[in-house]
């Protein structure tokens, strides 16, 4: 289980990736982030992100059109 749930669900690019940003700065280094997502777009551009950040990409995956992320702060 993540130490924190975004829900981003609705929202269009960029705004996952600012409400992960700023999950991520909220949680202490190897705590795990969960974001979920209804945006088609999010899939490229979550993973570009967390390649960005240097961050670990535990999981990735779609359930009934909502998108799911889980990253580890590295």
């Amino acid at each position: 289980m993540a130490d924190i749930v975004i829900d981003a669900k609705g929202l269009a690019c960029p705004m996952p990736i600012v409400k992960a940003k700023k999950g991520i700065d909220s949680i202490q280094t190897g705590q795990t982030m969960e974001l979920h997502t209804t945006d088609k777009g999010s899939m490229n551009d979550f993973k570009a992100w967390v390649n960005q950040t240097k961050n670990e990409l535990v999981e990735a995956r779609e359930e009934n059109g909502v998108f799911k992320f889980i990253v580890k702060k590295v």
